[in-house]
């Protein structure tokens, strides 16, 4: 392992530590926090969501990936399916892509018409504001990666058979869009910025960088009061420790790993 590698480890390690205590802290104050993902294809918004939810408990946080709209929810007002996400008390909520589908990707994609994009831009920041006078805590990111790396991660992803279903037809489409996307982009920020939503550009041509700043950006970003996690203490077992006697009603998998 690289001195990097190493340094890498050690770091998210000890933010692994304080993303449990804020999420200790959640549960205990009752707060909602919501977390948008936006960025271009192949930045790093799924790593980064399991990196942040690694060690959470996975009662209290939850992970919205919504794929097309089906013709229910196509039919429905626009941000509609987005609203049975929102948490509850106490959690956190993760969007890996939102409700800004509609700001970027389908007007480049033309999966929507340049008027349902223009209701949509002057409607988000009143649905938004409604979040924060609800109390939610709203964070939006928009992962920036350039052209070259992106690539790069692309060809990478049709190489590895693992990694390939990451590669959707839009994703593929959207390499002869960057230009587009970019100023699409840079009008839903200059549109969409408000105190109560703001928005924040992480630098992910390094992803185990970018990943780095984000988490602690996003720790400080929060104001949370606690951050220790509390040691436990097991009572003392009774008698010696007894060996697992399951009933012979149920079948045992075969160690099949000792054989090879």
């Amino acid at each position: 392992m690289s001195k990097k590698d190493k340094g890498y480890g050690k770091t998210m390690e000890k933010l692994q530590l304080e993303l449990t205590g804020l999420h200790r802290w959640l549960k205990r104050s009752g707060h909602r926090v919501v977390v948008v993902f936006e960025g271009r294809d192949a930045a790093g918004k799924g790593g980064t969501i399991k990196a942040i939810t690694e060690s959470m408990d996975t009662r209290g946080y939850h992970i919205a990936a919504l794929g097309k709209p089906t013709e229910t929810e196509a039919a429905q007002w626009y941000f509609q399916r987005y609203v049975a996400h929102l948490p509850a008390a106490g959690e956190i909520v993760l969007f890996d892509r939102s409700w800004y589908n509609r700001a970027v990707v389908e007007p480049a994609m033309g999966f929507c018409t340049e008027q349902q994009r223009e209701d949509f831009l002057h409607a988000v920041p009143h649905f938004e504001k409604l979040l924060a006078d609800d109390g939610i805590i709203l964070v939006k990111y928009w992962l920036a990666v350039d052209q070259k790396k992106q690539e790069e991660r692309f060809a990478e992803r049709a190489e590895d058979p693992l990694k390939r279903w990451k590669l959707s037809p839009v994703d593929l489409a959207s390499r002869e869009k960057y230009a587009q996307m970019g100023r699409l982009r840079d009008e839903m920020i200059e549109r969409t910025n408000r105190p109560y939503a703001p928005w924040f550009v992480v630098d992910y041509n390094d992803q185990k960088r970018g990943r780095i700043n984000l988490i602690r950006h996003l720790l400080e970003h929060i104001p949370r009061k606690e951050t220790e996690i509390p040691e436990v203490k097991l009572p003392r077992l009774k008698g010696k420790p007894r060996r697992e006697h399951v009933t012979d009603k149920a079948q045992w998998v075969p160690d099949s790993f000792a054989d090879e």
